[in-house]
């Protein structure tokens, strides 16, 4: 009796073991599987504080005039408009020129009609030059004649492009994209286009500003041409921009 209940002691502490593992080993969550990270360049901003100073591009200011002379009739910019390249800035009242554009294309029709003309008198002075009823000299003056009018209609052609193109440059267009810095004359004056082109705006071109600024030799090594920088400056934040690389940005701090 006593080895039997030694027996069912041992065999109930086993039972119990195998029952209380399989309940430990239900309840803890299988181990998650392993994660890998690839290795990537990334940018690392560093700031370097230095003095500096901040002024235009060469060639970013760009004062517009006028080639001709007459009344502002319509300005469409003020100071602080941004405007785009061939965006029109101000008319001046054509009416004149439209005027001189007419009566140089009345004188070319008229040089045409010469030249018509001019061409049948050669044709009828080289048929009778044929036949011998006009002399030789007549029939060459009705040549001279006929090149003397073509002569004529090429320049009133001339004349007439020319007061075509200052009839064109009474539009006044933006020569760049920029922001309107000043502003020299107002609707309803008369300007007078001189040897000197008066001017009529100032334009600052978009991103125009730059810095010139000097780096200490100790972060010197961390600046590669076409790095991204950003200036911070007492008047407020600017920024400029170049092509972007995988090397460290650079701050530079106005103090």
């Amino acid at each position: 009796m006593k080895w039997t209940a030694v027996l069912a002691l041992a065999l109930t502490v086993g039972v119990g073991a195998y029952v209380g593992r399989g309940l430990l080993t239900a309840r803890t969550p299988p181990a998650s599987p392993p994660t890998f990270s690839q290795a990537a360049i990334r940018t690392i901003a560093a700031t370097v504080t230095t003095t500096g100073v901040v002024r235009l591009r060469v060639g970013a200011e760009v004062r517009v005039g006028t080639q001709v002379s007459g009344i502002v009739q319509k300005l469409n910019v003020t100071v602080g408009s941004h405007i785009r390249r061939d965006d029109v800035i101000a008319e001046i009242d054509s009416r004149g020129l439209e005027a001189r554009l007419a009566q140089a294309n009345a004188q070319v029709t008229v040089a045409e009609q010469a030249v018509r003309r001019a061409e049948v008198e050669l044709t009828r002075a080289e048929q009778l030059g044929d036949r011998q009823l006009v002399p030789r000299q007549q029939v060459e003056d009705a040549a001279l004649a006929l090149q003397g009018a073509k002569a004529q209609l090429e320049k009133n052609r001339r004349d007439a492009a020319v007061v075509a193109t200052d009839l064109s440059y009474a539009v006044i267009r933006a020569p760049i994209s920029g922001t309107v810095a000043s502003v020299s004359t107002q609707e309803g004056e008369t300007v007078a286009a001189t040897f000197a082109a008066p001017t009529f705006v100032t334009i600052i071109a978009d991103h125009a500003l730059q810095l010139i600024a000097m780096v200490d030799e100790t972060d010197i090594a961390n600046v590669v041409r076409a790095n991204r920088v950003t200036f911070t400056v007492e008047a407020g934040r600017a920024t400029a921009v170049s092509v972007a690389s995988p090397k460290p940005v650079v701050n530079a701090k106005r103090v």
